[in-house]
């Protein structure tokens, strides 16, 4: 037996006894060791799968299980991923070192019955969106094709501007519309960078005129703006419109989410400043601070958030925190474009907690919760999952 055989054999252990609440300090911290290991020696990445699902599920997890341990003592906790250890569900330690020994076990993405294979029409989300030009006239955007027109050009994955110098006298809108299934980043031809989250419309100008108010409308659903500084811009102020509410930008990065279909919009903050802007009164964001705005009651509230959990769904993951599995639902519903239907609505309330990568097959997701009995049974119904 070679030596990373041993070495993994011995991870194996830790992992056995991290799960069962007997590791001490120094083998959690062996554990990150190994962690690192696995990142700069080649033969371990190859060894143990693809580089981009070591770093999805194993950074994030491995380096933030320790804090989330704590999660444990609150509500029921269950983990998304699909795991052997079903015994250890639902334990909070489940969610960090579970998709490592999958990766060092190729059988233990198997259940005892082998895997299933499921007919659906569900796929994974990718990039795609549809541009509405000034003139009326949509143009498709998607993986693979290319298109160039006047200052604007894609390839497929994004959408860039760039600034003219014009002398119109109109100002010309463009709308991007994500649809459910998809994701897109454009950048304005201000160097505005926006990532837009599934389900979302943007509506922006064309070009901005520096020393003018720069001013987009996030009409519905989720964006993450990096915002050029009104430095570099003649002091133009930015706004970002939503509804009868204002986020102004004073140079920062942020993410607004304001979907159609749920009752509260929330802003963001990750660096820099935002003054928001609400029934002729003004309150500036702090990093890592929150505003909730309740469309039912027109009141707004401010929280200190772990903008983590916020943000995830831009590098590639969804982090729940305590979240039902209909609000789970409903977010997945996006990403995958599906509609999900309830048989049995005690289910609905189960609460979450862990993180799930964009590139997961929402099939293994649900034989996950099969599994861990938190369901009885799905099916498919083309676009329609039923939960039972």
């Amino acid at each position: 037996m070679d030596n990373n055989e041993l070495n993994i054999k011995f991870f194996q252990r830790l992992i056995e006894r991290y799960l069962d609440g007997e590791t001490t300090a120094d083998e959690l911290k062996l554990l990150i060791n190994y962690y690192e290991s696995f990142q700069k020696e080649n033969e371990w990445v190859e060894a143990l799968g693809p580089e981009h699902v070591i770093k999805d599920r194993m950074l994030v997890n491995i380096l933030g299980a320790i804090k989330d341990d704590e999660v444990a003592k609150g509500p029921k906790v269950i983990s998304l991923f699909k795991s052997r250890f079903l015994k250890y569900a639902v334990a909070a330690s489940v969610i960090a070192f579970v998709a490592v020994y999958t990766l060092m076990n190729r059988d233990g993405l198997k259940n005892s019955q082998g895997d299933t294979i499921v007919n659906t029409s569900i796929g994974i989300g990718t990039n795609k969106a549809i541009l509405t030009r000034g003139d009326g006239s949509n143009i498709i955007l998607q993986k693979g094709e290319q298109f160039a027109l006047d200052n604007v050009e894609s390839n497929g994955e994004e959408l860039i501007y760039t600034n003219r110098d014009t002398e119109k006298t109109e100002t010309a809108y463009n709308y991007l519309t994500i649809p459910r299934g998809g994701q897109f980043f454009v950048k304005l031809s201000d160097g505005t960078q926006v990532w837009l989250n599934s389900e979302t419309k943007l509506k922006y100008p064309e070009t901005f005129v520096d020393g003018q108010k720069r001013m987009v409308e996030l009409l519905y659903g989720e964006a993450y703006f990096k915002v050029s500084p009104s430095t570099a811009h003649k002091g133009s102020t930015f706004l970002v419109a939503n509804n009868n509410h204002e986020i102004e930008v004073l140079g920062t990065e942020f993410n607004v989410k304001a979907y159609n279909n749920e009752s509260k919009v929330t802003t963001t903050l990750v660096e820099g400043k935002v003054n928001i802007k609400y029934q002729g009164k003004d309150h500036v964001l702090l990093p890592n601070q929150q505003s909730v705005l309740n469309r039912n009651t027109n009141t707004i509230t401010f929280n200190e958030v772990d903008v983590i959990h916020e943000i995830s769904w831009k590098e590639g993951l969804f982090r729940f925190d305590n979240k039902s599995l209909k609000e789970i639902m409903v977010v997945l519903s996006r990403w995958y474009d599906f509609d999900v239907e309830f048989k049995n609505k005690s289910v609905e309330s189960e609460l979450f907690f862990g993180t799930l990568g964009k590139h997961e097959k929402i099939e293994d997701i649900l034989k996950n919760l099969k599994e861990l009995e938190v369901i009885k049974n799905y099916e498919f119904r083309e676009k329609k999952i039923i939960i039972e």
